[in-house]
This record gives structure tokens, sequence and C-alpha cells, in this order.
């Protein structure tokens, strides 16, 4: 309780419109403000019962006011991004003035002394107008909530942000939550323990009234309101359970062994008196299973930032076990809930938040000033940098948050360093004989496959009865408990790509040249009959009663420091119907389902491939380990390094010989048809057929290659990562390649019709008995093969110079191209009618861009000189300053190749003979990694370090450098290893 005051104060404090989770805990703090005697005005848009069952006084006033809308959610774990951002628009930003006139006016007529905001970002400016002092008290801020929107919707959207953040600064201070989220907004903080309501009854005293036996295992199922058409069903729970059931509908029907609980129960009551909780990650749902102990079994939701920081909590105390949806949805709950009654919550912080807040809170409206917390500047650039990141995201990839931040909470060092920079010393490794045999292959001395080795043993290790209990994460536990390490596993490893030039002129049919990264992926991989396969025990629980069946499990290394699921499982027969492999379009939609769980179609969608295309039927169960070092959304080809590494691995555990070339287009068609991003073959073709220190040279006609280009001793390339996410899922990457198309039907359309009138032409001097001539002739034939084009870039740059430019409008609206010409035959795209779609820059890019490459490889075996590099580096940059005619460039990409145009155009560089040439972006583009050319020299390193200083300097990220190369898929092979014999138990 906060104590006495002789003044009675009064407290404005506005609740965000999200559900009912921030009244929750609003709550307690109002409760404890009141026992000391003050007047507390609640503005919200939650019914009144949510507070009165509570606190009931005269002294507590109920304004219902909705001033923003938090989330928008389709159910209970899918939120709506777009409609989020314009419902937020509808309810906060078209009327802000008039709200902004109303809550002045209003906090003016109640006198506040002090406004409190969780977390309404009008409501800390309006406070400033009236000149109040305002606090915000919360675990999270809507600016970092909605970075994750503005992608969807667009970069404009982000005037939202930068509106929220900047009423969020008129607070003196954020009073801040356990399970925080990063807030720059915020001056200041104060940290205070966990806010939870108190209970009003025993658990004896819940159990007796809801007629529970002593004998008899609780389960509160609590997802914020019963999902339309979530089916509950006795067979969900273990026996001797039953669940009580919130937020139920009236005419929900329940079986016997579930119990509705009333609208109004009092949940914190019926938590303290279950065994275990089932919901989603929210923080009042998390406070209350950290505070009296009940394991929580949740489920993730997709587009919510909040969760990771809530979710690691959790974790930390353990007290969590996540639940697949899938599973949730199915009935699968038993294996999920005798692990969560297994555990033993440890939470031993505060839980008198609710008092300590309500004494801050107090003491400010008396007229204390909050003191500046020392790390403070420190925390605000810290915050800034993970927001600035989720502003930089493209919608279509998984949350990822930086493993500093929750590793780091009090200092900035190697923030943006990414884990696979550092060399490994060959000498500080184990040697990878003194933890299995090496039966087939060679380790080549790579210093990642080496280290992906180590793992593997330590893995193992950590599989014995005597260390299993060590602190290990989820992911490497789940890894231990698959394998069966007596018998053979195979590893794949597949590099990177640096796209030195040709990029997304592949699809069009280009020249390009590709170099295989330093970075890989390595995939580790198991297969066991079904008999005697290792499974988890949720797997176990779907196995199909009349025997044993295929399995497929999956665990991705380190996906926990993103918002997706580290492991994935799936009977193998869901990718079969009547006898034959499911559908692409079924398998998209199979994997989509549940964002947490998408990025298995990278892995597992090589197996249906295979089945689809090969005809392969695989019988026996196969367990897959994922471990990329190839970071995810820099432009590298992140994804095709884990297709070409899972196939790989695949085909050799199976005994399978696939063409490196084929099993290239095979893994395409994994990310174009299952994964749903509409790429060209370039990234999987470099991955598969690439060679360390080599250029890949290919015709993408789909896939030709020419042969490998050897680099000049004396030519050196590297990467920078602009820190701006690239996906080839973004809308920009597939306007510009439907534009292309387009463009590509429109030339047809255009020869086709000077064909006809051609040979029109020729019929009339026929019939006046007149022959035409061979230009005439010519014409025709060439008319025929434009008429006939296959691939854009089979039209000369002359050519379509003379005859099509002018005839490509600049832009066409979908709807306008589909009446005239019905299709732009590309599979892999569609044509949304309703958008206007650019057509001549992408159009007249891959045409250029096919010289351009043409040109580089031949200047590529010139006599070395500054002519040479000169030459070089211009066609890198002429290539970039297409990709932003097109539409495809980026602020971050952008500065960057300024950066080294001017480093190469500096005197010192010119006294030097120079060292850097050109720049340009690569892959997808809007984004991503910006390809370097230079001389090979020392001075060349010297001038990227001063690069990216600069850049950092100018953008708070400290860009990574990617440099070297390693051999492709097809070049390293496979290794086939057993654990030796002494080192099993």
């Amino acid at each position: 309780m906060v104590g006495s005051e002789k003044k009675s104060l009064v407290f404005a404090y506005y609740v965000t419109g999200h559900g009912f989770g921030h009244a929750t805990r609003v709550i307690e703090v109002v409760r404890n403000l009141i026992q000391a005697g003050h007047e507390v005005h609640v503005v919200t848009g939650a019914p009144d019962y949510v507070y009165t069952i509570e606190t009931q006084s005269p002294r507590l006033f109920i304004r219902k006011v909705l001033l923003d809308c938090g989330a928008v959610q389709a159910d209970a774990l899918t939120v709506d991004p777009l409609a989020s951002l314009e419902k937020y628009n509808q309810t906060a930003v078209l009327p802000r003035d008039s709200i902004l006139a109303t809550e002045v006016e209003w906090l003016k007529s109640v006198k506040a002394d002090l406004v409190i905001s969780d977390v309404v970002p009008v409501a800390c400016r309006a406070a400033a107008d009236a000149g109040i002092r305002a606090v915000c008290c919360t675990n999270f801020s809507w600016d970092f909530i909605y970075a994750d929107y503005v992608m969807s919707a667009g970069y404009h959207n982000r005037s939202i942000i930068w509106q929220i953040a900047e009423d969020y600064s008129h607070c003196e201070f954020v009073i801040r939550l356990p399970g925080y989220c990063p807030m720059p907004a915020f001056r200041d903080v104060i940290d205070v323990p966990l806010v939870v309501r108190r209970l009003h009854k025993t658990r004896e005293k819940v159990r007796e009234e809801l007629g529970i036996l002593d004998s008899q295992k609780v389960l509160i199922y609590n997802f914020g309101g019963q999902p339309a058409g979530w089916k509950l069903k006795k067979e969900y729970l273990p026996e001797g359970w039953i669940c009580l059931v919130c937020g139920a509908s009236e005419d929900q029907e329940i079986p016997s062994n579930f119990i509705k609980l009333p609208k109004d129960f009092y949940t914190p009551d019926a938590i303290a008196a279950s065994d275990v909780l089932l919901g989603k990650i929210g923080y009042g749902t998390t406070s209350e299973a950290l505070a009296y102990k009940v394991p929580l079994v949740f489920v993730r939701r997709d587009y919510f930032n909040e969760e990771p920081f809530l979710r690691n909590m959790i974790e930390h105390y353990q007290a969590g076990v996540e639940m697949i949806r899938r599973d949730l949805l199915n009935g699968c709950w038993a294996p999920y809930i005798e692990r969560a009654i297994t555990l033993k919550p440890c939470y031993d912080g505060g839980v008198n938040g609710g008092e300590v807040a309500a004494r801050i809170l107090q003491d400010t409206a008396t007229g204390k000033h909050h003191t500046s917390h020392g790390l403070s500047g420190a925390r605000r650039l810290r915050d800034a940098i993970v927001l600035g990141y989720q502003l930089q995201r493209i919608t279509g990839k998984d949350i990822a948050i930086p493993e500093w931040y929750s590793l780091a909470q009090n200092e900035l060092s190697s923030l943006t360093q990414l884990p696979n920079k550092e060399v490994l010393d060959n000498s500080s490794l184990t040697r990878q004989s003194d933890y299995f045999t090496i039966l087939h292959g060679d380790h080549q001395g790579l210093p990642d496959t080496l280290g992906f080795l180590k793992s593997l043993a330590e893995m193992e290790s950590s599989d014995r009865p005597q260390n299993n209990n060590k602190l290990q994460t989820r992911d490497h536990l789940a890894a231990s408990a698959m394998f069966n390490w007596e018998e053979e596993i195979f590893v794949s490893r597949a590099p990177g790509r640096l796209d030195v030039i040709g990029g997304i002129a592949d699809y069009s049919g280009s020249l390009v040249l590709q170099m295989p990264t330093r970075e890989s992926c390595h995939v580790a991989i198991q297969r066991n009959h079904p008999s005697k396969h290792k499974l988890w025990k949720h797997a176990q629980a779907r196995l199909p009663k009349e025997g044993p069946t295929a399995v497929l499990q999956i665990v991705s290394l380190g996906s926990e420091l993103g918002n997706r699921g580290p492991t994935f499982d799936m009977n193998l027969s869901d990718f079969v119907e009547d006898g034959q492999p499911i559908t692409y379009e079924k398998a998209y939609n199979y994997f989509a389902r549940d964002p947490a769980q998408k990025w298995a179609a990278y892995v597992a969608g090589t197996i249906l491939v295979l089945m689809t295309e090969l005809g392969i039927h695989f019988e026996d169960s196969i367990s897959i380990l994922v471990s990329s070092g190839v970071p995810e959304g820099k432009g590298v080809s992140s994804s095709a390094a884990i297709e070409v590494a899972s196939m790989t691995a695949v085909a050799a555990a199976h005994g399978l010989n696939i063409d490196p070339r084929h099993l290239a287009l095979l893994c395409q068609k994994v990310e174009n048809h299952i994964v749903g991003a509409p790429c060209g073959v370039m990234d999987q073709m470099a991955s598969a057929c690439g060679e360390a220190n080599k250029l890949l040279a290919m015709v993408c006609q789909p896939a030709e290659v020419l042969g490998l280009v050897d680099i000049p001793p004396t030519i050196r390339f590297w990467g920078i990562d602009s820190g701006i996410r690239h996906s080839v899922g973004g809308s920009d990457y597939k306007s510009v390649r439907v534009g292309a198309f387009m463009g590509k039907k429109i030339i047809k359309s255009s020869a086709s019709v000077e064909l006809c009138s051609s040979l029109s032409n020729i019929s009339t001097q026929q019939i006046n008995r007149s022959n035409p001539d061979d230009a005439d002739e010519d014409g025709k034939n060439l008319l025929e093969t434009e008429a006939s084009l296959d691939y854009l870039c089979n039209l000369s740059a002359h050519r379509y110079e003379a005859s099509y430019a002018t005839r490509l409008p600049e832009s066409l609206s979908g709807q306008e191209f589909v009446e005239k010409y019905l299709d732009h035959d590309d599979s892999v795209t569609t044509i949304d009618k309703e958008r206007n779609y650019a057509v001549r820059a992408p159009t007249r890019h891959p045409i250029y861009e096919n010289f351009r490459v043409k040109a580089f490889k031949a200047l590529l075996s010139a006599t070395p000189s500054n002519y040479q590099l000169s030459a070089l580096g211009e066609l890198m940059y002429q290539c970039h300053f297409s990709y932003s005619a097109c539409g495809l460039a980026s602020n971050g990409t952008d500065r960057l190749v300024n950066l080294v145009q001017e480093m190469q155009h500096s005197k010192s560089s010119e006294s030097e003979g120079g060292t850097l040439f050109g720049a340009k972006i690569t892959g997808g583009g809007s984004g991503g990694t910006v390809s370097v050319i230079g001389r090979n020299c020392l001075r060349s390193n010297e001038q990227l370090v001063e690069i990216q200083q600069r850049y950092r300097t100018a953008t708070g990220f400290f860009p990574y450098v990617f440099e070297g190369s390693s051999p492709g898929a097809a070049k390293f092979g496979h290794l086939q290893i057993r654990l030796l014999k002494s080192r099993q138990i």
C-alpha cells in the first residue's frame, strides 16, 4: 500500500484499447492509489466490470473513451498488420486535433495532477498541452509493435511510428515492467517488480466452489476469449484432468471434463487454483503464471513484437512449454501438459509492482523529480537501434530480435557483429577424429564445418543422463533428443552467394556472375526405420494407432533469436493424398498456416519436391538439424543455402545421385512454389555449383552453366551489409518482376503486329509480281524471333532502343494490361488488377544488364590495369542506378555506394592509383548487401573499415563485411559420420 498523504491527488489514467490485458494490470496500480486516498479517472474502452470487480470506490471514475486500438486480431493467435494500422489511423490519426482539444479541456476540468498512460500515445501529448506532467507504465510501447506492421503497409506509414514516438517523448519517464521491449522514445526509466493482481480466494476455496476433487489435475484454458471455430473435445485432456475455460460464449458446447467459467470470474483465482495454464503470451498471463508458479503452455502469435521478450522471461524462470499451433487446434494437448506439470517455476522476484508503481506516481504528482538513470543514454541508443532494425524489415520474414539485446542489458559492445564473423582457429577446435569417424567425405579443413561437428558432439554429450541437468537451449535439447547417436549421420554444407553482377536479370534469362560466400549452412540428417526412430513426445502422441509411421523432425539452431519455433515435425504421410504427392499449392498453405513454423517449408519442401519431380518414396523417418551461418535478410541467399544443403543431405542419406544443376533447379521449385517467393535460379545454382574464389558464370535460360571464371589475383570482391533487410518475398521485387514480364509480352505483341503487317506487304508485292528483297526477308525473320521471344535478355539493346523503347508505357495498371494482353506468362507471380506497375524501367534493366555482364566477364580476362578496374567498377555503378530506376533502391544501399564513390575519387586514392572502383546493390534489391570491387591490397581493406565507420556515424549501424569464399555444395560433397565407440555410453 502506498501510505497516507494529506493532499488527495487526482490521477488521469489512460488505458490502451488492446483487449483487457492492460486493464488487468492497471487495476492493481489504481487500487493502491485509491487506497492511499487519491482520486483516479480511468479513460478506457474496456467494460466497467473489469475495474469494479477489484475496486469499488467513490474515488474511482470510469470514462469510456477509445483513443487507440492496439492490434487487430482475426482470432486469438492471428494479428492483421494492415487492419491494425488502418484502424489506428481512423481511431487516433485522422481525429488527432479533435482528440487533443477534447482531452486538454477534460484534463483541466478534472484538475488532474498527473497523467498516466498504459500506453496511449496521444495522452502524453495532451498532458503536455495541458501543462500536466505525464508518466507511462508499461512493458512495451506501440511504436515498437507497429514497427513490424509498417513494412506490410508501405514505407509511407512510418509517419505513424514517428508520431507515436514523439507523443511518448513528452513523458518524464516510463515505469518499466519486467519482460520489457525496447522503448527508445522514453528519456528515462524506473524498473519495478511484476504488477500482479492479488488473490481473492484460496486455491482450496476455488476448487471447492467449482466442484474439483483433490485427486484431479486442473488445466486453465485462457486465450482472451474463446475463438470462433475452436472445438473442444474430451480426449484433448490427459486422464484425470479437467479444464477451466475462460471467455467461452454462452452457446459454446463443451465436454464433461471441461468447466465453463462465468464471464466475470476472477481469473487470478482460477490460475492460482490450476496446475497448468494453456494460453497465449501476454503480460497479464505471464505475470500471473510466474507469480503463482503455474507452468504456462503457450502458443505463439504472429506479428506481435512483445512476445519474444516475455517468452525469454518465461523460459528463464523455467515456467514455459511451447505448443505447436496445429497441435492446439487438433487437440494434441497431452504431451505438452504432461511436460509442463514436471516443471518447477522458479520466479523469485517481487510481485508488488502495483504498490511500487503507485508510490512512484504519488511522488511524481507531488512534485518530486525523477533522477536520470545512469545508463539512460546507452539504453536509448540500444533501444533505438532495435527499433530501427524493426523498421528496416521486409514483410514475409520472421521477426528477429538481435541476440545482444537480450544478453547485454547494460553494454553496447559488438552490437552488430554476426556470430559467424570471427575466424575459427583450427587449433582451438578439438580434432573431429576425437568425436566421429568419418566414413565418407572430407571436411576440407573448413573452420565452420569443424565447428559444426564439434557442436554435434556437444549435443550428443548433453543427451547423456549424467549431463542432462546442464542448462541447454531448447533447440540443442530438441536436436540431442531426436538423433540415434550410435547410428550414421550425413552432413552437407552449402554457402550463400555474393551477387557480383547480374542480379534480378536472372528471371529474364541474363548471364550472371556469382561468388559463393565464406558463410554457409550445414545440415545433419539421419534416417531410421519408423520402429526405431526417436520422437519427441508430442510427435509420438500424433502417431496413428495402427502402427509406426514415418515422421519428419526438424530443428533450426538459433531460431530462438527470432520469433519462430525452433522445431518442426510432421508425419510424412501428410505429403500424400490418394496415393500421390500433394500439390505445391496445398503444401504452401500447409506451411503458411502457422507463421512460427513457416520456416520449415525451406527444409521439408525439398522432400515434397523430390517426391513430386523424381517420384522418390520416403518410407523411413527423417531427422534433420539445420545450422546456418548465412545471415538472413542480407541479400546473400540464406534461403538458397538452406534449400541446397537440405536437398543435398536428403539425397546423400537416401543414396540419390542428383546432378548439381538439376538439384539447384529442384531447389528453386521449393522456393517458388512451396515457400512462395518468386526468385530466379542463380541463387541455388551458385550455392550448389560454385567453387571457392571463382565466379560462377551462368546463363539463366533456365540454368546453363558456362563455367567458372577465375578472379584475377589483382582484383577482390566484398559485400557490405546495409542493415536493411531484403526479401524476394517483398512487394517491390514482385512488382518489378511483373513489370518485366509485362514488358516482354508487350514487345512480343508489338512484334507480332508488325510481322503481320510485313507479311501482308509481301503478299501484296507477290500479287503485283514484285519480289521482296533480302532486306525484307531478314526483317521478317527478325520479327518472327522477337514475336516468339522466350527470354527478355535475348533481345539486344540496340533492337530494344530502335523498335520498342518508345512503345512501352512508363507504367500500366494491372486492369489495363489484363484487358489487352490477358496474361503476362509468368508462372510464379500474379497480376493485381488494382495495382499500377512500372513497365519501361523493369523491362529495360535486364536487357542492358545482360550486356553489362557480358562486358564484365570479358574484362576480367583483360590485362590488369587501372583501366580494367575502372571499367569493371563503372559497369557495377550502372547496374546499381538501373536498380534504382526500377524502384529497388534503399537509403542504406545508396549511402554505401556513394561512400565507395567518395572513397574512389578522394585525393588520397587517386594519388595511390585507386583502390576501390565500384559498387552495386545485390540480389532482389530494396536493401540487403552492396557488392564492391577493388584492388586486392591492404589499402582496400583499410578503406572498407573507413566506410564502415562513416556508415555507423550516419546511421548508427556498423555494417558487416562479407569477405572470402568457400566451395559450393557439389564441390564439398557430403560427410558420412559415426560417433566413436569410445564416446558411446
